[in-house]
Protein backbone atom coordinates (compact mmCIF):
# COMPACT_ATOMS: atom_id res chain seq x y z
CA UNK A 1 0.00 0.00 0.00
CA UNK A 2 3.10 2.58 0.45
CA UNK A 3 4.31 3.24 -3.07
CA UNK A 4 2.92 3.26 -6.58
CA UNK A 5 -1.17 3.06 -7.72
CA UNK A 6 -3.28 5.99 -7.04
CA UNK A 7 -1.50 7.18 -3.64
CA UNK A 8 2.20 6.75 -4.94
CA UNK A 9 2.88 7.26 -1.37
CA UNK A 10 6.29 6.89 -1.72
CA UNK A 11 6.80 9.78 -4.01
CA UNK A 12 4.86 11.75 -1.79
CA UNK A 13 6.67 10.98 1.37
CA UNK A 14 9.98 12.12 -0.57
CA UNK A 15 8.46 14.80 -1.64
CA UNK A 16 7.09 16.50 1.89
CA UNK A 17 10.83 15.70 2.95
CA UNK A 18 12.37 17.77 0.60
CA UNK A 19 10.00 20.76 1.33
CA UNK A 20 10.49 20.24 4.77
CA UNK A 21 14.33 20.46 4.58
CA UNK A 22 13.94 23.63 2.11
CA UNK A 23 11.57 25.20 4.75
CA UNK A 24 13.96 24.30 7.57
CA UNK A 25 16.76 26.47 5.60
CA UNK A 26 18.09 29.89 6.60
CA UNK A 27 16.93 31.65 2.94
CA UNK A 28 13.74 30.20 3.01
CA UNK A 29 11.65 33.68 3.87
CA UNK A 30 14.38 35.31 1.26
CA UNK A 31 11.47 34.87 -1.39
CA UNK A 32 7.68 35.49 0.23
CA UNK A 33 5.96 34.18 -2.65
CA UNK A 34 7.69 31.40 -3.08
CA UNK A 35 7.56 30.53 0.70
CA UNK A 36 4.05 30.31 0.47
CA UNK A 37 3.89 28.13 -2.57
CA UNK A 38 5.81 25.55 -0.72
CA UNK A 39 3.72 25.78 2.20
CA UNK A 40 0.69 25.45 0.36
CA UNK A 41 1.98 22.20 -1.20
CA UNK A 42 3.15 20.84 2.25
CA UNK A 43 0.27 21.22 3.75
CA UNK A 44 -1.82 19.50 0.59
CA UNK A 45 0.42 16.60 0.91
CA UNK A 46 0.09 16.13 4.35
CA UNK A 47 -3.44 16.55 4.32
CA UNK A 48 -3.75 13.18 2.06
CA UNK A 49 -0.22 11.45 3.30
CA UNK A 50 -1.46 11.53 7.44
CA UNK A 51 -4.39 9.84 7.14
CA UNK A 52 -3.61 7.56 4.63
CA UNK A 53 -0.80 6.52 6.87
CA UNK A 54 -3.12 6.17 9.75
CA UNK A 55 -5.25 3.96 7.78
CA UNK A 56 -2.34 1.80 6.92
CA UNK A 57 -1.54 1.25 10.35
CA UNK A 58 -5.48 0.22 11.39
CA UNK A 59 -5.37 -2.01 8.32
CA UNK A 60 -1.77 -3.95 9.55
CA UNK A 61 -3.12 -4.11 12.92
CA UNK A 62 -6.56 -6.07 11.67
CA UNK A 63 -4.37 -8.14 9.57
CA UNK A 64 -2.65 -9.32 12.61
CA UNK A 65 -6.35 -9.70 14.47
CA UNK A 66 -8.32 -11.86 11.69
CA UNK A 67 -4.70 -14.47 12.37
CA UNK A 68 -5.78 -14.77 15.82
CA UNK A 69 -9.29 -14.97 15.02
CA UNK A 70 -10.58 -18.13 15.29
CA UNK A 71 -14.04 -18.75 12.51
CA UNK A 72 -16.08 -20.05 14.90
CA UNK A 73 -16.14 -16.49 17.11
CA UNK A 74 -19.02 -15.12 15.34
CA UNK A 75 -19.18 -12.04 17.45
CA UNK A 76 -15.14 -11.35 16.52
CA UNK A 77 -15.46 -12.25 13.04
CA UNK A 78 -18.51 -9.91 12.63
CA UNK A 79 -16.50 -6.82 14.51
CA UNK A 80 -13.38 -7.45 12.23
CA UNK A 81 -16.01 -7.47 9.01
CA UNK A 82 -17.52 -3.67 10.41
CA UNK A 83 -13.98 -2.72 11.04
CA UNK A 84 -12.87 -3.68 7.23
CA UNK A 85 -15.64 -1.83 6.44
CA UNK A 86 -14.78 1.07 7.49
CA UNK A 87 -11.75 1.12 6.89
CA UNK A 88 -12.44 0.58 3.34
CA UNK A 89 -14.95 3.52 3.24
CA UNK A 90 -12.18 5.77 4.72
CA UNK A 91 -9.71 4.20 2.18
CA UNK A 92 -12.30 5.49 -0.96
CA UNK A 93 -12.63 8.68 0.63
CA UNK A 94 -8.76 9.36 0.44
CA UNK A 95 -8.68 8.10 -3.45
CA UNK A 96 -11.46 10.92 -3.74
CA UNK A 97 -9.93 13.47 -2.21
CA UNK A 98 -5.95 12.29 -4.15
CA UNK A 99 -8.00 12.91 -7.53
CA UNK A 100 -8.05 16.60 -6.83
CA UNK A 101 -4.23 18.06 -7.88
CA UNK A 102 -5.23 20.89 -9.92
CA UNK A 103 -4.04 23.95 -9.01
CA UNK A 104 -7.10 25.37 -6.77
CA UNK A 105 -8.32 22.39 -5.99
CA UNK A 106 -7.93 23.28 -2.06
CA UNK A 107 -9.83 26.65 -2.76
CA UNK A 108 -13.34 27.59 -1.73
CA UNK A 109 -15.86 27.50 -4.42
CA UNK A 110 -18.02 30.19 -5.64
CA UNK A 111 -21.24 28.51 -6.81
CA UNK A 112 -23.95 30.43 -9.39
CA UNK A 113 -26.96 28.62 -9.62
CA UNK A 114 -29.54 30.43 -12.23
CA UNK A 115 -33.16 29.53 -13.31
CA UNK A 116 -33.63 28.83 -17.39
CA UNK A 117 -36.69 29.78 -19.18
CA UNK A 118 -39.57 28.96 -17.42
CA UNK A 119 -41.22 31.01 -14.85
CA UNK A 120 -41.78 29.72 -11.71
CA UNK A 121 -41.39 26.17 -12.58
CA UNK A 122 -37.60 26.66 -13.67
CA UNK A 123 -37.27 29.02 -10.26
CA UNK A 124 -38.18 26.62 -7.80
CA UNK A 125 -35.87 24.10 -9.32
CA UNK A 126 -33.59 26.62 -9.28
CA UNK A 127 -34.16 26.99 -5.60
CA UNK A 128 -34.54 23.16 -5.15
CA UNK A 129 -30.75 22.71 -6.78
CA UNK A 130 -29.47 25.68 -3.85
CA UNK A 131 -30.85 23.55 -1.07
CA UNK A 132 -29.34 20.48 -2.57
CA UNK A 133 -25.62 21.87 -1.92
CA UNK A 134 -26.56 23.33 1.28
CA UNK A 135 -27.45 20.27 2.49
CA UNK A 136 -24.20 18.03 0.78
CA UNK A 137 -22.08 21.28 2.42
CA UNK A 138 -23.41 21.25 5.93
CA UNK A 139 -22.24 17.79 7.37
CA UNK A 140 -19.08 18.09 6.06
CA UNK A 141 -18.04 21.06 7.52
CA UNK A 142 -18.19 23.61 4.62
CA UNK A 143 -19.34 27.33 5.35
CA UNK A 144 -21.98 28.90 3.05
CA UNK A 145 -22.01 32.88 2.38
CA UNK A 146 -24.50 34.21 0.25
CA UNK A 147 -22.98 36.58 -2.24
CA UNK A 148 -25.60 37.65 -4.48
CA UNK A 149 -29.62 36.60 -4.51
CA UNK A 150 -33.01 37.27 -6.42
CA UNK A 151 -35.96 35.53 -5.37
CA UNK A 152 -38.73 34.45 -7.78
CA UNK A 153 -42.12 36.39 -7.98
CA UNK A 154 -43.80 33.31 -6.80
CA UNK A 155 -41.02 30.84 -5.76
CA UNK A 156 -37.66 29.62 -5.64
CA UNK A 157 -34.65 32.32 -6.72
CA UNK A 158 -34.26 33.53 -10.33
CA UNK A 159 -30.55 33.56 -9.40
CA UNK A 160 -28.07 32.62 -6.63
CA UNK A 161 -24.13 33.34 -5.73
CA UNK A 162 -23.09 31.87 -2.87
CA UNK A 163 -19.49 30.83 -1.55
CA UNK A 164 -18.55 27.28 -0.17
CA UNK A 165 -15.77 27.57 2.28
CA UNK A 166 -13.32 24.55 3.48
CA UNK A 167 -10.64 22.46 2.35
CA UNK A 168 -11.29 21.24 -1.50
CA UNK A 169 -14.71 23.05 -1.85
CA UNK A 170 -14.00 23.90 -5.05
CA UNK A 171 -12.39 20.44 -6.00
CA UNK A 172 -15.25 18.68 -5.43
CA UNK A 173 -17.79 20.90 -6.48
CA UNK A 174 -16.35 21.64 -10.27
CA UNK A 175 -18.16 18.38 -11.24
CA UNK A 176 -21.68 20.23 -10.64
CA UNK A 177 -20.84 22.87 -13.14
CA UNK A 178 -23.25 22.74 -16.59
CA UNK A 179 -27.51 22.44 -16.85
CA UNK A 180 -29.44 20.60 -14.54
CA UNK A 181 -32.97 18.79 -15.72
CA UNK A 182 -35.47 18.17 -13.55
CA UNK A 183 -38.73 16.26 -14.47
CA UNK A 184 -41.53 15.89 -12.14
CA UNK A 185 -45.71 16.59 -11.57
CA UNK A 186 -45.62 20.12 -10.91
CA UNK A 187 -47.19 21.53 -8.08
CA UNK A 188 -48.01 24.92 -9.55
CA UNK A 189 -49.73 23.12 -12.29
CA UNK A 190 -54.02 22.49 -11.33
CA UNK A 191 -54.16 19.92 -13.88
CA UNK A 192 -51.11 18.14 -12.43
CA UNK A 193 -49.66 17.65 -15.82
CA UNK A 194 -45.73 16.94 -15.98
CA UNK A 195 -42.85 19.82 -16.44
CA UNK A 196 -39.55 19.57 -17.56
CA UNK A 197 -37.41 22.58 -15.91
CA UNK A 198 -33.78 23.47 -16.15
CA UNK A 199 -31.46 25.27 -14.70
CA UNK A 200 -27.48 26.07 -14.74
CA UNK A 201 -24.86 25.52 -12.38
CA UNK A 202 -21.40 27.53 -13.04
CA UNK A 203 -18.76 26.78 -10.31
CA UNK A 204 -15.12 28.84 -10.00
CA UNK A 205 -12.22 28.84 -7.82
CA UNK A 206 -11.85 31.56 -5.32
CA UNK A 207 -8.88 33.33 -6.26
CA UNK A 208 -6.20 33.75 -2.80
CA UNK A 209 -4.01 36.56 -2.35
CA UNK A 210 -0.99 34.30 -3.71
CA UNK A 211 -2.58 34.37 -7.33
CA UNK A 212 -1.81 37.78 -9.01
CA UNK A 213 -4.89 38.91 -11.16
CA UNK A 214 -4.22 42.37 -12.42
CA UNK A 215 -7.32 44.49 -12.05
CA UNK A 216 -6.92 48.42 -13.33
CA UNK A 217 -9.20 50.83 -12.12
CA UNK A 218 -9.43 52.33 -15.33
CA UNK A 219 -10.90 49.31 -17.12
CA UNK A 220 -13.74 48.95 -14.34
CA UNK A 221 -17.03 50.38 -14.66
CA UNK A 222 -19.03 50.46 -11.07
CA UNK A 223 -22.87 51.14 -10.47
CA UNK A 224 -24.46 50.90 -7.55
CA UNK A 225 -28.24 50.13 -6.97
CA UNK A 226 -30.47 49.21 -4.10
CA UNK A 227 -31.20 45.88 -3.49
CA UNK A 228 -33.81 43.81 -4.94
CA UNK A 229 -36.60 42.66 -2.77
CA UNK A 230 -40.70 41.93 -2.77
CA UNK A 231 -41.14 45.16 -0.96
CA UNK A 232 -42.27 46.38 2.12
CA UNK A 233 -39.37 46.04 4.75
CA UNK A 234 -36.90 43.86 2.63
CA UNK A 235 -36.18 46.59 0.01
CA UNK A 236 -32.93 47.74 0.99
CA UNK A 237 -33.55 52.21 1.43
CA UNK A 238 -30.18 52.61 0.00
CA UNK A 239 -28.35 51.97 -2.85
CA UNK A 240 -25.76 49.47 -1.56
CA UNK A 241 -25.55 47.12 -4.60
CA UNK A 242 -22.91 46.94 -6.49
CA UNK A 243 -22.41 46.06 -10.27
CA UNK A 244 -18.89 45.97 -11.61
CA UNK A 245 -18.23 45.47 -15.52
CA UNK A 246 -14.61 44.65 -16.51
CA UNK A 247 -14.59 46.16 -19.87
CA UNK A 248 -11.67 44.88 -21.63
CA UNK A 249 -13.32 41.52 -20.87
CA UNK A 250 -17.26 42.17 -20.87
CA UNK A 251 -17.42 40.37 -17.64
CA UNK A 252 -20.26 41.91 -15.27
CA UNK A 253 -20.54 40.46 -11.69
CA UNK A 254 -22.59 42.01 -8.77
CA UNK A 255 -23.28 41.75 -5.43
CA UNK A 256 -25.85 42.89 -3.35
CA UNK A 257 -26.59 40.43 -0.39
CA UNK A 258 -24.86 42.87 2.09
CA UNK A 259 -26.11 46.01 3.48
CA UNK A 260 -22.66 47.86 3.75
CA UNK A 261 -21.96 49.14 -0.07
CA UNK A 262 -17.97 48.40 0.77
CA UNK A 263 -18.50 44.95 1.68
CA UNK A 264 -20.76 44.30 -1.31
CA UNK A 265 -17.58 46.08 -3.31
CA UNK A 266 -14.80 44.00 -1.60
CA UNK A 267 -17.21 40.52 -2.35
CA UNK A 268 -17.60 41.52 -6.15
CA UNK A 269 -14.37 42.05 -6.92
CA UNK A 270 -13.42 39.03 -5.21
CA UNK A 271 -16.10 37.29 -7.88
CA UNK A 272 -14.59 39.29 -10.56
CA UNK A 273 -11.29 37.91 -9.85
CA UNK A 274 -12.18 34.46 -10.11
CA UNK A 275 -13.88 35.16 -13.71
CA UNK A 276 -10.67 36.69 -14.55
CA UNK A 277 -8.89 34.00 -13.59
CA UNK A 278 -11.03 31.24 -15.04
CA UNK A 279 -10.53 32.97 -18.42
CA UNK A 280 -7.20 32.73 -18.42
CA UNK A 281 -7.01 29.69 -17.46
CA UNK A 282 -9.37 28.17 -20.31
CA UNK A 283 -6.43 29.84 -22.69
CA UNK A 284 -4.30 26.86 -21.69
CA UNK A 285 -6.40 24.01 -21.90
CA UNK A 286 -7.92 22.53 -25.47
CA UNK A 287 -11.29 24.30 -26.42
CA UNK A 288 -13.06 21.14 -26.05
CA UNK A 289 -12.23 21.17 -21.93
CA UNK A 290 -12.96 24.83 -21.65
CA UNK A 291 -15.68 25.53 -19.31
CA UNK A 292 -16.82 28.83 -20.84
CA UNK A 293 -16.66 27.09 -24.39
CA UNK A 294 -18.89 24.26 -23.17
CA UNK A 295 -21.89 26.26 -21.98
CA UNK A 296 -24.22 25.42 -23.96
CA UNK A 297 -27.96 27.27 -23.87
CA UNK A 298 -30.31 26.44 -20.77
CA UNK A 299 -32.73 24.02 -22.57
CA UNK A 300 -32.95 20.61 -24.14
CA UNK A 301 -30.59 18.57 -25.46
CA UNK A 302 -27.90 20.48 -23.05
CA UNK A 303 -27.79 19.09 -19.59
CA UNK A 304 -25.15 17.60 -17.78
CA UNK A 305 -27.88 15.56 -15.56
CA UNK A 306 -31.03 14.78 -15.12
CA UNK A 307 -33.58 14.27 -12.50
CA UNK A 308 -36.54 12.48 -13.14
CA UNK A 309 -39.62 12.51 -10.30
CA UNK A 310 -42.06 11.34 -12.52
CA UNK A 311 -43.39 8.88 -14.50
CA UNK A 312 -40.58 7.00 -12.57
CA UNK A 313 -37.38 8.16 -10.05
CA UNK A 314 -34.13 8.62 -11.53
CA UNK A 315 -30.69 10.35 -11.55
CA UNK A 316 -28.45 10.22 -14.14
CA UNK A 317 -24.82 11.79 -15.27
CA UNK A 318 -25.03 11.72 -19.11
CA UNK A 319 -21.08 12.51 -18.64
CA UNK A 320 -20.12 9.33 -16.85
CA UNK A 321 -23.88 7.48 -16.96
CA UNK A 322 -23.54 6.73 -13.23
CA UNK A 323 -27.63 6.89 -11.90
CA UNK A 324 -29.36 5.98 -8.86
CA UNK A 325 -33.41 5.89 -7.98
CA UNK A 326 -32.43 7.25 -4.84
CA UNK A 327 -33.60 10.73 -5.66
CA UNK A 328 -34.80 12.53 -2.41
CA UNK A 329 -31.11 11.24 -1.31
CA UNK A 330 -29.35 12.95 -3.81
CA UNK A 331 -31.89 15.84 -3.36
CA UNK A 332 -31.00 15.68 0.36
CA UNK A 333 -27.28 16.35 -0.74
CA UNK A 334 -26.13 13.02 -1.25
CA UNK A 335 -23.54 13.43 -4.37
CA UNK A 336 -20.26 12.09 -3.52
CA UNK A 337 -20.85 9.22 -5.84
CA UNK A 338 -21.77 11.80 -8.68
CA UNK A 339 -18.93 13.47 -8.17
CA UNK A 340 -16.72 10.92 -7.64
CA UNK A 341 -17.34 9.13 -10.93
CA UNK A 342 -16.72 12.64 -13.12
CA UNK A 343 -13.50 13.18 -11.76
CA UNK A 344 -12.40 9.70 -12.56
CA UNK A 345 -12.98 10.41 -16.17
CA UNK A 346 -12.93 13.77 -16.42
CA UNK A 347 -9.16 14.77 -13.65
CA UNK A 348 -7.14 17.12 -15.77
Amino acid sequence: MSSGGVFDVAARLKRAAELETEIAGPDFWGNQDRANDIIKELKTLKSLLDPFLKVEKGLRELVELIDIVEEDDIKSVEHLRLEMAKWKKTLNGLEFKSMMSGRMDRNNAIVSINAGAGGTESCDWAGMLYRMYTKWAEPRGYGLERLDFLQGEEAGVKNVMFMVKGDFAYGYLRSESGVHRLVRISPFDSNKRRHTSFASVDVIPEVTDEIKIDVKGDDLKIDTFRSGGKGGQHVNKTESAIRITHIPSGIVVQCQNERSQFKNKTAAMKILKAKLYEVEESKKISASQTAYDSKKEIAWGSQIRSYVLHPYSLVKDHRTDYETSNVQGVLNGELDEFMQKYLKTHNP
